[in-house]
């Protein structure tokens, strides 16, 4: 499936456009550990949702049919399932975000409800599997609060 000329964020996740500061789908998927923790106007445009985003302002917003354009592009999931893949490796590889709260907290969030819109309950409950045993398995004390957003963000 093709996106359409108005949709920015079909574009960019089918891989055929660029985001607000005109990076391609590629190029963040590239990013090192470090842009990716300094960087904080890219997860928005990897796992968009259908809410305005607060911390960045005109970010993407996706519509029903976006939605709908995203379900039925193998493409655009499977894009989506690598960028969930990407960010999983981050968070195995670093530590500062295991902590009582931390900005990455709400990333995780975002993901997985954007995973369960798009892509499916499967992959949504895999990488909150992922991040719940990374979290468990360290000792790290992550508040209850934002474990319980993480387990709210699938339905």
């Amino acid at each position: 499936m093709r996106a359409t000329e108005d949709s920015s964020i079909v574009a960019f996740l089918s891989g055929a456009g660029r985001d607000a500061r005109g990076r391609s789908f590629e190029d963040i998927l590239a990013f090192s550990d470090r842009e990716i923790e300094v960087h904080h106007d890219f997860i928005q445009w990897l796992f968009p949702l259908e809410t305005p985003s607060a911390a960045v302002p005109g970010s993407p917003v996706l519509t029903p049919e976006d939605i709908d354009q995203i379900r039925q592009s193998d493409v655009c999931r499977a894009n989506l399932v690598r960028a969930a893949e990407r960010m999983a490796r981050f968070y195995e590889e670093n530590d500062h975000w295991l902590v009582p709260f931390d900005h990455n907290h709400r990333r995780i969030t975002r993901i997985i409800h954007s995973l369960w819109l798009l892509v499916g309950q499967e992959e949504a409950e895999k990488f909150l599997k992922h991040i719940e045993a990374r979290v468990r398995d360290s000792g790290a004390k992550v508040s209850e609060t934002s474990r319980r957003f993480w387990r709210n963000a699938i339905g």
